[in-house]
């Protein structure tokens, strides 16, 4: 027997005309650091629809890839909506990388058209040399007739500069938005190339929209038309983790950071413009709590801070606890579109019993599926106790690579994480380490993240990162390096009793280092390979205790 439902296709071009008419008067909030700038939900619908016909006219006619190359902003929302439903594919650079780095991106993808912020020219002018395919730039945020300094270089042999306003001012309000198939691309991201090349992973129109209703839940975030949603994570990183369609599919107000991400900016828009809920990675609320402490702020409008990227330390949600806030960490990644999980303690538990919970990497979302597996491939027992890789599943999980074979990264229909961890009957997951950053001591298997989360609750350190290094007799043995908070002077040998209180010795450092900064990757995790190559070219000026 067959359904008697419609079908009818999941598609960005259906969250795009249901949250700018349902919502029409909600407000894109961008923040230009000086103040900020407003424009509806409507009028960021019909400004899609400008961008699809100029789009249209540079020659975009089917599922070309459109670049951005842009900070959060409401421009860059418009592309969000315009490009995957008019049937093109959205492809977001992360301008973190290094030029020749994204130009092979954009070649990989073979991307055809890019939107570029006026302040990032410069970067991009580096990168066009590494990017052939281009063949049109299009700059945005500039007034319209406006030259842009040092916009020449972005010209060249087949590839044209255009103005993003005076394009848009070119063409009508409305567009003829196609019926596409909600299993085309509609938009991509590479993942962080932590080795190797970057990989490209294309979400689905189907895939984005499932995605989008996730946070909606009231088991995970809540979203809805009462809230003022700030997405601090990049737009370029994973679709800004969704968040951008998730707000325009509820109605949420969307307040855009644009470049203005530093914590004195950060608390100034959060005092002004009051938003309920905030997403950005451990490091961003790291920094938004120091300048709090140092020089106020009022953050009491948030009522819930989501954090996602690397682990959460305990003491980060402690701290903002004691703000009156809630931070709750998700777990995911790049082929997870990238929400795999949320550390939302079950219902009824509160206290120091939801705390196992809140530390943990979060209760899988009902769209996805997990399983742990050990030597061989082995499946393992869900029990919260036995350890293994972590292998999912699910309509918004990645079964492939864009033009790369990776046997290795897939086994048997599931996508191989690489974190090692443990899943409890609940559907909790608890990750021990990512398998690359796993310590093998004598046999025996130490977690870098368990010894950092240890340092960073100590009340003078700000950062900790924690390596394994070689060593003669055991093999290989963790290496600390910290950021000690200003003012403070704490010893590598106190540091090592701290840790003994709730690590057992054997897993204690004999190696630290005190630097400035724990180096990060290009979204703002640790970047434990910078940290290996530095250690085995001499440069942290090592401290031997114990």
């Amino acid at each position: 027997m067959r359904s008697t439902m419609m079908d009818v296709p999941l598609t960005v071009t259906s969250i795009m005309r249901y949250g700018t008419t349902t919502f029409r008067g909600k407000e894109v909030v961008t923040n230009t650091g000086e103040g900020v700038r407003r424009r509806t939900y409507a009028e960021v619908a019909r400004r899609a629809a400008r961008l699809a016909n100029a789009l249209r006219r540079l020659g975009v006619d089917g599922d070309q890839r459109v670049a951005t190359f842009m900070w959060n902003n409401a421009e860059h929302l418009e592309a969000y909506l315009a490009v995957p439903s008019m049937g093109a594919v959205l492809h977001t650079l992360n301008i973190r990388l290094s030029p020749a780095q994204i130009g092979y991106i954009a070649t990989h993808a073979d991307d055809f058209v890019v939107i570029v912020d006026a302040s990032l020219v410069p970067l991009l002018a580096e990168v066009l040399p590494h990017a052939p395919t281009i063949r049109h730039v299009i700059i945005a945020g500039t007034p319209a007739g406006e030259p842009v300094p040092g916009a020449g270089p972005l010209a060249g042999p087949g590839r044209e500069v255009h103005g993003y306003e005076e394009l848009l001012a070119a063409g009508p309000d409305s567009f003829g938005w196609p019926e596409v198939d909600e299993k085309s691309a509609a938009s991509m991201c590479y993942t962080s190339g932590t080795t190797g090349h970057p990989k490209g992973v294309v979400y689905s129109h189907r895939s984005v929209y499932l995605h989008a209703m996730g946070p909606c839940l009231g088991n995970a975030f809540g979203f809805s038309e009462r809230d003022r949603v700030l997405p601090v994570v990049p737009m370029f990183h994973v679709n800004s983790w969704g968040f951008p369609f998730s707000a325009v599919l509820c109605g949420a107000t969307t307040i855009m950071p644009d470049r203005h991400m530093q914590p004195a900016a950060m608390v100034r828009l959060i005092e002004s413009e009051r938003p309920t809920v905030a997403a950005g990675v451990p490091t961003i609320w790291q920094g938004v709590l120091e300048h709090v402490r140092a020089h106020g702020g009022d953050v009491s409008s948030l009522r819930v801070v989501i954090a996602g990227g690397s682990a959460v330390p305990h003491s980060l949600m402690k701290a903002y606890d004691e703000l009156g806030v809630t931070l709750v960490q998700a777990w995911g990644m790049t082929e997870t579109s990238p929400l795999g999980s949320v550390a939302v303690p079950p219902a009824g538990v509160t206290g120091a019993e939801a705390w196992p919970y809140r530390d943990s990497a979060g209760r899988l979302f009902c769209t996805v599926q997990a399983r742990l597996t050990g030597d061989g491939g082995a499946v393992l027992p869900q029990d919260g106790e036995t350890v293994g890789e972590i292998e999912v599943r699910g309509p918004w999980v990645t079964g492939a690579y864009y033009k790369d074979d990776d046997p290795q990264k897939f086994h048997d229909g599931w996508l191989r994480t690489g974190d090692v961890g443990s899943i409890d009957e609940g559907g909790f997951i608890r990750i021990s380490d990512r398998s690359k950053d796993v310590i093998k001591s004598g046999g025996e298997w130490i977690s870098s993240v368990e010894l950092e989360n240890a340092l960073m609750a100590h009340p003078d350190i700000l950062e900790a990162a924690v390596i394994g290094v070689p060593d003669d007799k055991w093999g290989e043995r963790p290496f600390a390096a910290v950021v000690v908070r200003d003012g403070a002077d704490v010893l590598a040998e106190h540091l090592r009793d701290h840790l003994a209180a709730s690590v057992p010795r054997w897993q204690l450092p004999e190696r630290w280092a005190y630097i400035d900064e724990v180096p990060k990757t290009s979204v703002g995790k640790f970047s434990k390979r910078t940290m290996r190559e530095a250690y085995a070219n001499g440069e942290y000026k090592v401290i031997q205790v114990g």
